[in-house]
């Protein structure tokens, strides 16, 4: 496994937005996918522990968290996806305020997808916008299709963008996992059960 830890070159940041109609590819811009047991947070590389706790830092702060699940984990093709959409039920039920806005499939919706009811590829900024999103986990939706639409997030809102891969990793999301199935959903849900509790005991001991 790879040693590296840090920031791509010339200390590029994947953070939240506006960047721009054509913000560039973070890839481009030197962001490398993590190895095995590691993650992104705004293209630096970091355990897969830290990115976890980041990600149920920002979850938990957040004014209007959503869960954009994809196909692959809206439609129960087999039963490790249904297992791994059970437990991301779990994970939302978590978060204080966390709902779902699904993203069913990647066709084009013309003249307009009802942001209320999904969130489509082509047009997320629409979701965000609409319903005021601040803070977004992306799962199950095909990279190709996942890399697209987070660009189209960060080039044109202030969304902080989460995306939990079953893959590699998506560095043009803020913060990305790798390998990222049943286990390690169940994982991250009891690191912000943790999280929760110390922000819990934090406020009490005041």
């Amino acid at each position: 496994m790879s040693t590296l830890i840090g920031l791509p070159r010339d200390g590029y940041r994947v953070v939240p937005g506006p960047e721009g109609y054509l913000s560039p590819a973070a890839a481009v811009m030197g962001v490398v996918l993590p190895e095995e047991g590691q993650g992104l947070i705004e293209g630096e590389i970091v355990p897969e522990e830290v990115a976890m706790e980041a990600i149920a830092q920002k979850l938990l702060g957040a004014r209007n968290p959503m869960l954009f699940p994809g196909p692959l984990v809206l439609w129960a093709w087999s039963e490790k996806a249904a297992a791994k959409a059970k437990a991301l039920q779990e994970m939302v039920a978590e978060v204080p305020g966390m709902k779902i806005i699904p993203m069913p499939d990647y066709r084009p919706k013309y003249p307009m997808i009802n942001p209320e009811v999904e969130i489509n590829p082509n047009h997320p900024n629409l979701t965000i916008w609409h319903n005021k999103i601040d803070v977004c986990v992306f799962v199950g939706v095909h990279c190709h299709f996942a890399n697209l639409a987070l660009k189209i997030v960060r080039a044109g809102t202030d969304c902080y963008t989460i995306a939990l891969c079953g893959e590699r990793g998506h560095e043009d999301a803020m913060i990305t996992l790798r390998d990222v199935h049943t286990e390690e959903v169940m994982e991250l849900t009891e690191t912000i059960r943790k999280v929760k509790k110390g922000r819990l005991s934090c406020r009490k001991g005041r």
